[in-house]
């Protein structure tokens, strides 16, 4: 796969930047495969392996499906077809111990939904200042494409869960963007694993396991979803991320993101995901470079993962809606 030579994408003075501490390039090319430092393209002149060799050598989970990665979505696939059912999102309320409230969720069903099948889960987490029924907007065309994508045979079915994923005991929602407020964005992951995830197993015929599970999200969401995967590798096997927001890592002189882990923890001592895939925006006017930040960390740090860079998108459901697209048809492979 090539690689084209990169260019400079400046920091933007934004939301959710408290400041850019360091200038970072945004690939121009669409799609990498990045499995450490290695970034030369693919050459002919590399001497053949015997079908011997090839046999022996390992393909992983990614290095088998990257290159199913588009930048943008085919035509018309969020477009709702006249011979096909498609469903709606179910807004239903759980009890979290951890906000100490009711709160909201909306799940979406596949079309012929079944109690004899057990499916597998994608989360998907909102951005700052959002909520549970962000994703759900036709615009953002979740249930359009993934029933067109499992209709082509594209896709597995399964069911999609967007979360409230602002989590405080004292504040039911977001009031500003302060160190505070990102920390109850943090706070997510407790209720997540605590409350939710339950919930869900319990609420829905769900196939169980890390390989069954899968977590994405956009901007803060973003954030969370990487923050999330590294941090319970055991429980989800597939992570996403869209144009994730600044503090996953620290910032140098910013108050607002002293960092959910560091650096060197962007790495699986054990339970590696099956796919790891961040989507950026090249023309991001929010979070800027930070998301090749993190892929340059994943780089630095020899963690696999699957970058993917969007030329014409912004800070919007204009860069989700590909990254979903790319998401859905990564996930869940039967062969996995």
């Amino acid at each position: 796969m090539k690689i084209i030579k990169k260019t400079a994408v400046l920091c933007a003075a934004a939301l959710l930047l408290a400041g850019c501490s360091r200038s970072t390039d945004v690939s121009e090319s669409s799609i990498i495969s990045s499995t450490g430092n290695n970034t030369d393209p693919v050459s002919s002149a590399e001497p053949p392996q015997s079908s011997s060799e090839s046999e022996k050598e390992e393909i992983s989970y990614m290095e088998k499906y990257k290159d199913i990665i588009e930048e943008m979505p085919r035509d018309g696939i969020t477009e709702k077809r006249d011979d096909v059912t498609y469903p709606e999102f179910q807004r239903l309320t759980y009890y979290s111990t951890t906000a100490e409230r009711d709160t909201p969720v909306n799940v979406l069903l596949p079309s012929n939904y079944s109690e004899e099948k057990e499916y597998p889960v994608l989360y998907i987490l909102h951005g700052y200042y959002d909520n549970e029924s962000w994703m759900a907007r036709d615009i953002v065309g979740i249930s359009a494409m993934l029933t067109n994508l499992c209709a082509d045979g594209a896709a597995e079915e399964m069911i999609v869960v967007l979360p409230y994923i602002y989590c405080s005991k004292d504040m039911p929602y977001c009031t500003g963007m302060d160190l505070q407020n990102s920390l109850n964005y943090d706070n997510f992951i407790n209720d997540l694993t605590t409350d939710l995830m339950p919930f869900i197993e319990s609420s829905f015929s769900v196939a169980k396991g890390r390989e069954n599970t899968a977590i994405t999200g956009f901007s803060m969401g973003g954030r969370e979803s990487l923050f999330i995967g590294f941090s319970h590798s055991e429980l989800f096997g597939y992570i996403g991320a869209v144009c994730p927001a600044p503090g996953l890592t620290p910032v140098t002189g910013s108050g607002m993101h002293p960092g959910q882990m560091e650096e060197s923890e962007m790495a699986f001592e054990d339970n590696a995901p099956l796919a790891l895939l961040i989507s950026a925006a090249k023309n991001d006017g929010v979070v800027g470079s930070f998301p090749s930040n993190y892929h340059n960390i994943l780089d630095k740090n020899e963690t696999e993962h699957i970058w993917h860079v969007m030329s014409s998108t912004g800070h919007d459901h204009t860069s989700v809606t590909p990254h979903l697209y790319n998401f859905m048809r990564l996930i869940f492979k039967e062969e996995a």
